[in-house]
């Protein structure tokens, strides 16, 4: 079973952090891949962005397209998820899913813990696209700031400590939201009084399982492969994968 993980930040230590948590939790005949953004951001904090991020994730699957089982899109916000089930034929996960889905099958009502409160409102969003507001106890961030995206778990560490501590007044499962702090949910579990869920791993798991149940991955109904149409100046593996057969 191969599966690749797609950064869609442009930050290679984030990759390299997001690949061992998924790493940890993988079955032992899954090999897992990485592929890091060549255009885009450092990391994604608003709509504008992951709706850009969205366009490259389109394009790493396409020139990997063949070479592995399933993928997963490894960023807080799932950019591109939908269209990436919608055009390629295996299983598709994203963090933001696969976390929330977890979370309803440990605990009642669940929370988003995240670094800054600049992604609050982007990622209260899919909550509501995932009709989940009646389980969701809200976003909750810690008022430290940070100054290296690359040691946003480090350096708030003890800030996000006490912010899942509040968060789980309200919640059951506490989500830690974001690429940045993957891994840190095994740190510090065992001070807080709920269940910590780390997305990259929800959204490996899922992708693993879904090779096994259904390897074409979302491929009927509203994710049937759309009509191919030609395209002007997209990166040519995306352009083929889209382009009617006597383009390609």
């Amino acid at each position: 079973m191969r599966i690749l993980l797609i950064n869609p930040n442009t930050t290679e230590a984030l990759t390299e952090r997001l690949a061992a948590s998924a790493r940890m939790v993988l079955p032992p005949d899954a090999e897992l891949a990485t592929v890091t953004a060549r255009r885009g951001f450092a990391y994604i904090s608003s709509r504008a962005e992951a709706q850009i991020a969205g366009a490259e994730v389109l394009s790493m699957l396409a020139e990997k397209a063949g070479a592995f089982d399933a993928a997963v899109i490894a960023a807080f916000g799932d950019p591109g998820l939908s269209a990436a089930r919608e055009l390629f034929d295996i299983p598709v996960t994203g963090m933001s899913e696969a976390a929330m889905l977890t979370a309803l099958s440990l605990g009642e009502r669940f929370a988003f813990v995240t670094f800054t409160p600049r992604l609050a409102a982007w990622y209260g969003e899919q909550v509501t696209r995932a009709g989940l507001g009646g389980r969701f106890a809200g976003t909750f961030t810690p008022e430290d700031g940070f100054s290296d995206i690359r040691n946003v778990a480090e350096d708030l560490r003890e800030p996000l400590l006490r912010t899942c501590l509040t968060a789980s007044k309200t919640a059951d499962c506490i989500i830690l939201a974001g690429a940045p702090i993957a891994g840190l949910a095994d740190e510090i579990a065992g001070g807080v009084p709920a269940m910590l869920i780390d997305p990259v791993r929800a959204a490996a798991v899922q992708a693993a399982g879904l090779c096994r149940l259904f390897p074409a991955g979302a491929s009927h109904g509203s994710f049937a492969r759309p009509p191919a149409k030609p395209s002007t100046g997209l990166a040519p593996a995306l352009s083929r994968r889209m382009s009617p057969p006597e383009q390609n």
